[in-house]
């Protein structure tokens, strides 16, 4: 077991520093970092030492359009096989990827596994959230940007929902 040599919020600066991602500190102990994936192109995420615990929020998706019953079993079923993080949603219904470490745990490889694990689920969820929880928008967007010529380049992963392809 990896020992921690230093207080929650030093350990967290350093691992943060180590990144080479902008960090801030917006008051003493409260951290956020932007996390660069591949599908959701950033997460934004927080870290905050806490008297009891280290608590990591990180943003996934807003609330659904569409489909709340389905987006959320699907959540709930990922959720058990998530490694030491969940999903959640707000009191607005966003989605979101909580963790939580006692203080003790708080150490580099810790915080880059919770935080892999983080952006590993938020890039690989992203569109299967956004496929059931916003269909109808998506359509929109494509006869949108059909009609007046406009790149469809970041809709390719929902072809499926293209004009013509899912509809009749």
């Amino acid at each position: 077991m990896p020992v921690n040599d230093g207080r929650p919020d030093d350990v967290v600066r350093a691992y943060l520093d180590a990144t080479g991602q902008p960090w801030e500190e917006s008051t003493p102990g409260s951290f956020s970092v932007e996390l660069p994936g591949e599908r959701k192109l950033k997460t934004a995420c927080s870290l905050a030492v806490r008297d009891y615990g280290l608590v990591v929020n990180a943003f996934v998706a807003r609330r659904p359009e569409e489909n709340h019953d389905g987006v959320h079993r699907w959540l709930l079923e990922r959720n058990a096989r998530l490694p030491g993080i969940a999903f959640a949603t707000d009191h607005a219904g966003d989605i979101y990827l909580v963790a939580r470490l006692p203080l003790h745990a708080v150490t580099g490889d810790e915080l880059d596994r919770i935080l892999g694990a983080i952006l590993d689920t938020a890039d690989s969820s992203f569109n299967t959230i956004l496929d059931m929880g916003f269909a109808e928008s998506i359509r929109q967007e494509w006869r949108w940007r059909l009609a007046r010529g406009e790149s469809t380049r970041n809709l390719a992963a929902f072809e499926h929902l293209r004009p013509g392809q899912a509809e009749p």
